[in-house]
């Protein structure tokens, strides 16, 4: 028994990536797909280099995921699984790689565990999920590189960051960030050498067939983010975003993250890594500057959190201070968890944000997201519920319509989440491929289909009246079923109401929907299409 003690003792890695494994084999299956998950399934069975808005790993994963386990949902999220259990192993190197004891490494884990955003994206397959261990493993490997100069570590650099942007371009940041640092720092020296630029010739090869498809479809991800910094995501001041990043990396928890900072910043020991201190400082400026969202910069913050465990180490030695620390992150992180993981029923977690009050826990994944009203669940957990339900809605419709009626018939989608949802969970039904103007759906097309027979859906009755969507052909957002009829009966010869959506949970955008019958479009998808384009 003492022999296994000694064991996980001195196997901190060890222990937390399988704790992080199970945890996430457990909770993973919980509630149900995510909208972006749909839509990475939609877009990697339309294999290609690039997206609209993304590059293409994860759907290419995605779709793969789908068809090797069956549609379970468990399946598809155990990329993620793998991507957490990874991410807990590599942070406990990290400290013992910044010169932290046997506390610093078990701190470094417990932290990454805790951290509200990181076990986030334990959960989805999104673009964020390789990420944190990307730059994680990029950040190792460049402190390797800077101290033995060996062409292996800088190809491995290369390589980590070429795979890393085609799951998200946000990697391009953070290398543009770590370049900050090393010119800022006497470690600039390594640029005179032929390993750093092996490595981003290597990068760039990997990448350069996604950048091949953006510039030859017009740079559309170019034009989706205006948008974002143009208002559509919450602009913050320098101080206001700080508060934000750490209540994604929590409250708790970012103490930690914050003494890293400041140790690489000023702590002898830690000088030799003083880079990495300013790339965080770089990559905020280019968020700030973008208006990027709060988790966009997540990932370096496991970095961050082994260099903290390594300083607190180093300034705390009574044992009954560090168990107290190791304790604190650890109930931080059990506290924030239903908020991550889908680890309560719905009923008793609004009950449990509840008990929290306002501006507690249920913010920490809300903060600097965008300006979209938000209902008894967050973001992360609506946006889970509905999506089967209006695909069963949309499909009774569709086979109750004339044989010859349902040979025309298309669902027109507001959006790529309700799009996608029709692809995934529409074949019980026979559903033909839904289209859509929004972002890479437009790329796909009308498939042919002329608007003799169209379903669409818009929001049911409110006390406000707004005027139809007109890029999506007044297919109306909000509105009272007359005044959308007569937005609708400016685009079709006529309209009727078929069906009433409303799922409890889902987004506020997508309940209180009614799905319209609309025949004889006046004037053609293929005609209208490129006005009708919406990137966004």
């Amino acid at each position: 028994m003492r022999g296994l003690e000694r064991v996980l003792a001195g196997r901190p890695g060890l222990v937390l990536s399988a704790a992080a494994l199970l945890l996430h084999l457990w909770a993973n299956g919980g509630y149900d797909y995510f909208s972006d998950e749909l839509y990475f399934i939609a877009c990697g069975r339309h294999p290609a280099w690039g997206y609209v808005d993304q590059p293409p790993l994860i759907p290419l994963i995605a779709a793969a995921a789908n068809a090797l386990f069956g549609g379970s949902l468990l399946g598809l999220r155990l990329v993620p699984a793998l991507a957490a259990a990874g991410l807990a192993a590599l942070a406990p190197e990290a400290a013992r790689r910044l010169g932290g004891g046997l506390f610093a490494r078990w701190l470094a884990g417990l932290a990454v565990l805790a951290a509200p955003v990181l076990s986030a994206d334990g959960l989805l397959l999104s673009a964020d999920t390789l990420q944190p261990l990307a730059w994680l493993g990029a950040s190792l490997v460049l402190m390797a590189a800077i101290e033995r100069d060996r062409l292996a570590a800088w190809c491995a650099l290369g390589v980590i960051a070429g795979v890393a942007f085609l799951a998200k371009y946000v990697m391009g940041f953070f290398l543009v960030a770590m370049a900050v640092g090393l010119v800022l720092t006497p470690q600039r020296r390594v640029l005179a050498r032929p390993g750093p630029w092996l490595a981003a010739a290597l990068a760039l090869i990997i990448v350069l067939p996604n950048l091949i498809w953006q510039q030859t479809h017009g740079w559309p991800f170019l034009q989706l983010n205006s948008a974002a910094i143009d208002g559509r995501n919450l602009a913050y001041g320098p101080l206001d975003y700080l508060v934000q990043e750490m209540l994604v990396i929590g409250p708790l928890t970012a103490p930690i993250w914050l003494a890293g900072l400041a140790g690489l910043a000023v702590w002898p020991p830690l000088r030799p890594h003083r880079w990495l201190a300013i790339a965080w400082l770089a990559l905020m400026a280019m968020m700030i500057a973008i208006h990027g969202k709060s988790y966009y910069p997540a990932a370096i913050y496991p970095a961050l959190l082994a260099a903290g465990a390594v300083v607190i180490e180093a300034l705390v030695k009574a044992q009954a201070a560090r168990v107290a620390i190791l304790a604190a992150t650890v109930v931080g992180g059990v506290a924030l968890m239903p908020f991550t993981l889908p680890v309560l029923p719905v009923k008793r977690l609004i009950a449990y944000e509840h008990l929290l009050g306002q501006g507690g826990a249920r913010d920490t994944q809300s903060a600097a997201i965008d300006k979209q009203p938000v209902g008894e669940l967050t973001p992360n957990y609506a946006y889970m519920f509905g999506w089967r339900e209006m695909a069963a809605s949309v499909g009774r419709v569709y086979q109750g319509l004339a044989p010859a009626d349902r040979a025309r018939a298309v669902f027109f989608a507001r959006d790529y989440a309700e799009a996608s949802a029709i692809d995934v969970f529409g074949a019980p039904w026979g559903l033909p491929p839904a289209i859509s103007a929004r972002n890479n759906y437009f790329l796909w097309g009308p498939g042919g289909h002329d608007g003799a027979v169209v379903l669409l859906l818009s929001t049911a009755p409110r006390e406000d009246v707004v005027k139809a969507n007109a890029i999506l052909g007044s297919s109306a957002r909000i509105g009272k079923p007359d005044a959308v009829r007569v937005e609708l009966l400016k685009t079709y010869a006529s309209v009727e109401p078929v069906a009433h959506i409303d799922t409890a949970y889902a987004y506020p955008f997508e309940r209180g929907l009614t799905l319209w019958l609309c025949r004889d479009r006046k004037v053609s998808f293929a005609r209208d299409w490129a006005k009708m384009k919406l990137y966004f």
